[in-house]
């Protein structure tokens, strides 16, 4: 398994009329979880657009709403690779309020494109590489 943390402070532009973190704005917190996870490894996605010519849209959402976030709140946004990405590669997000209670999981999983082939392919061997010593059995 691989965990990488992020903080995250709710702009007053996120939320509802009840001051809370309106629900569309989760899928940015997954996101910005998934992108600093693989820039914590030495990598990022524009990197893997330019150089690789590899995108990887998402194929599915799963969210679970537990309690609000609400405006100006400090939040911890945990995101975990549990296995190994092959064609697929699967985050999930844990986001923590300020007095670190569980307010919101997901799961998100994301298919690896062939930019010019506009093909699923493989995940590349850099990606596989970097997580190697996280999964020594895969």
């Amino acid at each position: 398994m691989y965990k990488h943390s992020y903080k995250k402070r709710v702009r007053y532009n996120e939320t509802d009329k009840m001051g809370y973190l309106y629900y569309g704005n989760y899928a940015s917190l997954y996101e910005i979880g998934r992108v600093e996870l693989i820039r914590s490894l030495g990598l990022s996605y524009q990197k893997m657009e330019d150089e690789l010519g590899i995108m990887l849209p998402v194929v599915s959402l799963e969210s679970r709403f537990l309690h609000p976030a609400t405006y100006d709140e400090e939040l911890d946004i945990y995101t975990f690779l549990d296995e190994m990405p092959s064609k697929i590669i699967k985050f999930r997000h844990e986001i923590f309020n300020a007095q670190k209670q569980l307010i919101n999981r997901a799961t998100v999983k994301l298919f690896f494109t062939d930019m010019k082939e506009n093909k699923w392919i493989s995940a590349p061997p850099i990606i596989k590489a970097a997580l190697e010593a996280y999964f020594p059995n895969d």
